[in-house]
């Protein structure tokens, strides 16, 4: 108590109203917690400490705001008394809207068993309908009398603790003194707000870590998940187009129990376990893995001479394309088997998307792992990771030994090295996946690797020539090429080497000028940017062999599923890229969201549609010659729709337990 006396009112003043307001919150999360807890389910001290957190997030925007009102004397009350009246009536209406949010939070989840989110707008349209069904279903009149009452012990409350602070005798500090305990007071919450100590701020998706969705709805703040889905409340689907689309859709995909009602997707896949000793998956993500930069296509300078002597070893699949540009839509695609069209942010932002089925859960014997040099709170990988995918252990940053090199944490070597070491301890069969990030501005290239890996220097004539910006970039692509020799070289040394299928897929490639490497296409339409190679590397279980038919991102959860005979259930738009039966009908969808652009290639032809002026390209992407197939056009036309509506519904409702 004597230390409080010596802060300044005014401090004191917005630390008690910042109390009342998180007391307050914690008692709705207890409520919550308790009123809506499946039976038997213990009480989740984690939850409520992320929720905490959550929580003075808010409480602190609240009091930084009073903070910055009250510089000016005249809104100051204990400058201007007068002033008390006002901060009154404003506090109690932010208290006001406070237990209306809570309030429609508490029911929203009764209804729908989500946290309050900017979806809730959508019943605006039917302002009516909404109105009828919440008077017939809540009790809206004994709501209403409730919050009018908490409301009025608000207002006396704030308004006691108020009057007994102006009426405190005030602090004798010196006046450095003062500004000290602002300046204290503002970075505390400051960082309060930002939420945590690191590179990211506290985000929605912190909640998912605990992989157990109830105790994640826990933790969340409504105001939190509001704000943070409400640049996606237009993000929907129509549909009425969705339902034109399922026929083809499921014809392509291969479902047999077709129903257009349910719209199910459904593709269950039964293996007898006659594999005495499962087969280890390790799927790396390469980071901006650009093909027409890459040796295997005969790129001049010879960049990836290491990863071109697996390609002559491996399957490699010399047409693959993403699904859009970007790592975070890279990682969105490999994980779920869905083009992230979201045009405004990713789906990995998006908290109505959180929820996704993926086939890494029916890889039920297996270890699972995601490594990454940086953090996975980039992007909100962390809720697609964690709350999808279960017994996912994750290695990031702090995990390992090595020092961080630049922003987007350890050098890919020492990610690769690492993790061989804890893939070489693992006594059960297992699948990883590790995200690569060094081939990435800033370039960075570790001063402990500069003795043995050689940086080159050519003329910026030379460079352009080959498809590279500068040096950087191009030394940045060799030395992606000379950790993956480190990875393999080291995993060779290793029991798990000999049964384990190692698969490489860049999560984009790069825009440029490819010259004659490719068609004119590639070039001009501006593929380059999704075109990556993708390989399947295990000399011991698979026969070398290059394949030409088109694949994409989406296809690598289904394919290594087969590979390993490990039955599994598709609820997406990846296929199989072994089934040699359908293997020349194979199409990939890709999307640009900043031109707003969708488009399908196949074998022969590339076709897109600008979303917003309707421009129409159809080019071959074997040739330079203009294609006069009206018949192909059309088919082309109607499969790009259909994915692109298709996909829009599945980011929304491709739920786990669905």
């Amino acid at each position: 108590m004597l230390f409080l006396k010596k802060l300044p009112k005014l401090i004191r003043w917005v630390t008690a109203i910042m109390l009342l307001f998180l007391i307050v919150m914690t008692l709705y999360r207890f409520y919550f917690f308790f009123h809506y807890r499946p039976q038997q389910r213990p009480f989740s001290g984690s939850a409520f400490l992320l929720g905490l957190r959550y929580d003075a997030r808010v409480v602190c925007i609240i009091g930084l705001a009073i903070f910055i009102l009250n510089a000016v004397p005249f809104f100051n009350p204990f400058k201007n008394i007068k002033a008390l009246k006002g901060w009154l009536i404003l506090l109690s209406v932010v208290f006001f809207i406070l237990l209306l949010v809570y309030g429609s939070d508490f029911y929203y989840y009764d209804y729908l068993k989500q946290r309050l989110n900017a979806s809730v707008l959508g019943f605006l349209q039917d302002a009516g309908i909404s109105g009828k069904m919440m008077w017939e279903t809540y009790p809206l009149i004994k709501i209403f009398i409730g919050i009018l009452l908490a409301l009025m012990f608000f207002y006396l409350g704030i308004k006691k603790i108020s009057n007994n602070i102006i009426k405190a005798p005030a602090s004798n500090n010196p006046k450095k003194m003062n500004i000290s305990f602002y300046v204290i007071s503002i970075v505390l919450m400051a960082l309060l707000i930002f939420g945590k100590i690191g590179q990211y701020p506290l985000r929605w998706s912190d909640a998912f870590v605990f992989q157990d969705e109830f105790k994640a709805n826990t933790a969340l703040n409504p105001f939190q998940s509001f704000f943070s889905s409400l640049k996606f409340r237009n993000f929907t689907y129509d549909i009425n187009k969705v339902r034109e689309a399922y026929p083809l859709m499921a014809d392509y995909l291969g479902v047999k129990d077709k129903d257009s009602i349910t719209l199910n997707y459904k593709r269950s896949y039964h293996f007898d376990d006659t594999l005495v000793n499962k087969p280890n998956i390790v799927i790396v993500i390469c980071e901006s893995f650009s093909a027409y930069k890459s040796s295997m296509y005969g790129n001049g300078l010879n960049a990836t001479p290491y990863f071109n002597s697996l390609c002559n070893n491996g399957v490699f699949f010399e047409r693959c394309f993403t699904p859009s540009f970007g790592t975070a839509r890279g990682v969105w695609a490999v994980v779920t088997g869905i083009p992230d069209v979201e045009t405004k942010e990713t789906a990995s932002r998006n908290p109505s998307a959180v929820d996704q089925h993926t086939i890494l859960n029916d890889f039920t014997n297996y270890n699972k792992f995601y490594f990454l040099g940086g953090s996975t709170t980039w992007a909100n990988i962390r809720g697609l990771l964690t709350n999808n995918i279960m017994g996912l252990q994750i290695y990031e940053q702090e995990n390992f030994k090595a020092g961080k090199v630049d922003v987007w944490g350890i050098s890919d070597k020492n990610l690769f090295l690492e993790t061989n070491k804890i893939l070489a301890s693992q006594t059960k069969p297992f699948i990883s996946i590790i995200q690569t990030a060094d081939n990435h501005r800033p370039y960075t290239i570790p001063e402990e690797d500069l003795k043995e890996f050689k940086k080159l220097d050519l003329p910026a004539d030379t460079l352009k020539k080959y498809g590279f910006d500068d040096n950087g970039q191009l030394n940045a692509f060799r030395y992606t090429d000379f950790c993956y020799q480190k990875f393999i070289e080291a995993a060779k040394k290793e029991k798990y080497f000999n049964n384990t299928i190692f698969v490489f897929v860049g999560d984009h490639g790069l825009k440029g000028d490819a010259g004659n490497l490719f068609p004119q296409s590639f070039t001009k339409q501006g593929i380059l940017a999704q075109h990556v190679p993708l390989l399947f590397y295990a000399p011991a279980l698979l026969a070398p062999k290059k394949i030409m038919n088109v694949a994409s991102q989406l296809d690598i959860l289904p394919s290594v599923a087969t590979l390993a005979r490990q039955s599994y259930t598709n609820t997406t738009m990846g296929r199989n890229l072994f089934d040699t039966v359908n293997a020349s009908s194979k199409y990939a969808f890709m999307i640009d969201p900043d031109k707003l652009a969708i488009g399908e290639v196949n074998n022969q032809y590339y076709y897109a549609r600008n979303l917003r002026t309707n421009k129409v390209d159809f080019v071959s992407v074997v040739n330079n010659d203009v294609p006069v197939n009206d018949s192909a056009k059309t088919q082309m036309q109607k499969i790009t729709e259909a994915w692109y509506q298709t996909a829009r519904y599945m980011l929304l409702n491709n739920k786990k337990n669905k």
